[in-house]
């Protein structure tokens, strides 16, 4: 009889300990939302979707593409700072939006206090380009056509102060020449209205390009970088515009208070992908690079971004 009390109280305090200390889920236990800033058929938009697709092989979970674009990249952005710090949702971003805003805009969040990275994915230089029929055979016929009408030359760009706002206001500032300067959403949309005819010139990165310069469709004026990407087609140091000009690193941020173990969980999966055999032939596709950063190693760069950026910005903006 009291052995019988005895297991019947071992058996009661053992369900009363399991319901006090429930089983903590592993991270994750459903999909992760990734955010993209910017407007779809951009470089960040084919990027992530090629990360999308492979991806779960390392994370055990989906992961969602979510376009949110507006105001400059800020919309998307204040969506991922505002959301739970759980590891379920993602920033896609860029360092000219992550990094060189706050020195421009008052935005309704921080960038340095809201967000840490996971991981930098890969960068890419960028290319001045016109449509295939365009009368703007090289940059020098653009330029001339500048000087001669200020202001004339319709820009499209992926927003002010954005990855194609920011080169094309230093290749302004270089030539000394002055383009009518016209905000889409995102480099998808700005390559659409060079397409359409809405505009005369942009910008972009090999994801959006590789196609386009195998059609036809564009003509490639120069390219960023000291290093001929092209074979007849100069580079910026070669159009007079030197210096670090057209460079956009891609970045996964996650909110700031977002605990170290799943930080963890996804750079070793971001890491995990440089070594997958169908990420890195789509990403070859694409025309894009594989240099990866681990969020701590690109948050040093971040840094020292924040301090570059605001010399730019000064420089830019100065008369």
């Amino acid at each position: 009889m009291i052995r019988r009390h005895i297991l019947k109280f071992a058996l009661a305090a053992a369900m009363l300990g399991g319901l006090a200390a429930p089983a903590v889920a592993e991270y994750p236990e459903k999909p992760v939302t990734l955010v993209i800033p910017l407007g779809a058929g951009g470089s960040h938009d084919l990027n992530a979707r090629v990360i999308s697709s492979i991806i779960p092989a390392y994370l055990n979970q989906a992961m969602i593409v979510r376009l949110t674009p507006g105001a400059g990249g800020q919309k998307g952005t204040q969506e991922a700072a505002t959301a739970p710090a759980d590891g379920y949702t993602l920033l896609f971003s860029h360092n000219y939006i992550d990094m060189l805003q706050q020195h421009v805009e008052n935005l309704p969040y921080d960038p340095n206090k809201d967000f840490v990275p996971v991981a930098r994915v890969n960068y890419a230089p960028i290319g001045i380009v016109v449509r295939g029929d365009s009368p703007f055979k090289t940059f020098e016929d653009v330029v001339r056509h500048a000087e001669e009408n200020p202001g004339a030359l319709k820009m499209a760009h992926s927003g002010n102060w954005g990855a194609l706002f920011v080169p094309a206001a230093q290749i302004m500032k270089a030539r000394g020449i002055t383009f009518n300067m016209i905000p889409y959403k995102g480099g998808g949309p700005a390559m659409q209205a060079l397409l359409k005819g809405e505009a005369d010139i942009t910008m972009g990165f090999p994801a959006t390009l590789s196609s386009l310069l195998d059609s036809g469709e564009v003509r490639l004026l120069a390219t960023a970088g000291n290093e001929t990407m092209v074979e007849g087609v100069p580079t910026f140091p070669e159009i007079g515009v030197d210096g670090d000009v057209g460079f956009m690193h891609r970045v996964v941020l996650a909110p700031a208070d977002t605990p170290p173990e799943v930080l963890e969980t996804l750079r070793t999966a971001f890491k995990a992908l440089q070594e997958d055999k169908t990420y890195t032939r789509l990403m070859g596709r694409l025309g894009e690079n594989r240099d990866f950063l681990d969020g701590p190693d690109y948050q040093k760069m971040r840094e020292a971004q924040a301090l570059e950026y605001k010399a730019l910005v000064d420089q830019i903006t100065s008369n």
